[in-house]
């Protein structure tokens, strides 16, 4: 059977994740310990211990997820034998879901551990700092496709930036933009046959244009960290499409901070090339969900 592994992103965090495999496997706590040693705080004992609200927080929800997804790939080569490099290995693919991109890469070896944890720490802080809070929000619109999602968006925005940010799956698209754009979105929506419109507890508005200072942090950031080529093709959130390329993939991560989540096609281009099951590493069951 042809495989893909996939990875969660933010909003599938939880206190207490991770902490039974931690203390079962010493591959998954080496994991940890080598993600605090780089941030240079104890965020492990936030993930274990809570509390829930500063664990939630961007910057700390980020790294820690990542954390989380390497622990777990870290145990699944140490126990299971899993080798993504192997030439018989049948994980044809990774992909993650916003974050879960820089994951999905840790695992296939384009970052270190300790990098992708500082390099996500940045991350967070900057797409939080970029909008002050109350001004952007997010809202999935359900039961739209993502054109009519997208018409929606624009007829909503009224000179202020409302646009589709994830294409998550058929009949779910969340949009991104100022509050009061995306709270017109949601009526209009309504109007437009959604079956239901859900504004969303996050603190900014993520993968929208409002997002181009924390773009600019980004491209930075990754400008002085050494990447390997992966060991098998990244789907790319931007391109819903396979890459390999260790500069392209820089470029496209700086990209994907502005950036649509292409999810729904990525999960279709898999599926066209031949994958015939996906595996979510990490907390939850959301991207097994939506695939589904």
């Amino acid at each position: 059977m042809t495989l893909a592994f996939i990875f969660p992103g933010q909003g599938s965090q939880c206190v207490g994740m991770c902490q039974e495999l931690a203390a079962s496997f010493p591959a998954a706590a080496q994991v940890f310990e080598e993600v605090d040693e780089a941030l240079g705080e104890n965020l492990s004992k936030l993930m274990f211990e809570g509390p829930e609200d500063t664990l939630t927080l961007t910057e700390n929800a980020q790294p820690a997820l990542m954390a989380v997804s390497l622990a777990v790939m870290r145990v699944l080569e140490s126990e299971g034998g899993i080798d993504l490099a192997s030439p018989k290995s049948r994980i044809k693919f990774v992909a993650g879901h916003s974050l879960g991109e820089y994951s999905a890469l840790a695992a296939a070896g384009t970052f270190s551990i300790s990098d992708a944890a500082k390099l996500l720490k940045t991350r967070g802080r900057a797409m939080q700092e970029a909008v002050p809070v109350g001004e952007g929000a997010m809202a999935a619109l359900l039961g739209l496709e993502l054109d009519a999602a997208s018409k929606v968006a624009d007829q909503a925005s009224e000179g202020d930036i409302c646009t589709a940010a994830n294409d998550n799956a058929s009949g779910q698209v969340v949009i991104s933009g100022a509050r009061a754009a995306v709270e017109r979105a949601m009526e209009i929506a309504k109007e437009e046959g959604a079956k239901r419109c859900v504004l969303l507890p996050v603190s900014a508005p993520f993968h929208c244009a409002l997002m181009a200072p924390a773009a600019e942090i980004m491209a930075e950031a990754l400008a002085g960290v050494r990447m390997k080529q992966p060991a098998v093709p990244l789907i790319a959130n931007v391109t819903a499409s396979d890459v390999n390329d260790a500069a392209e993939i820089r470029r496209l991560l700086v990209e994907q901070v502005t950036g649509m989540v292409r999810w729904r096609e990525s999960v279709l281009f898999m599926k066209d090339k031949g994958v015939e099951s996906l595996v979510e590493l990490g907390v939850g069951k959301v991207l097994s969900g939506l695939a589904r």
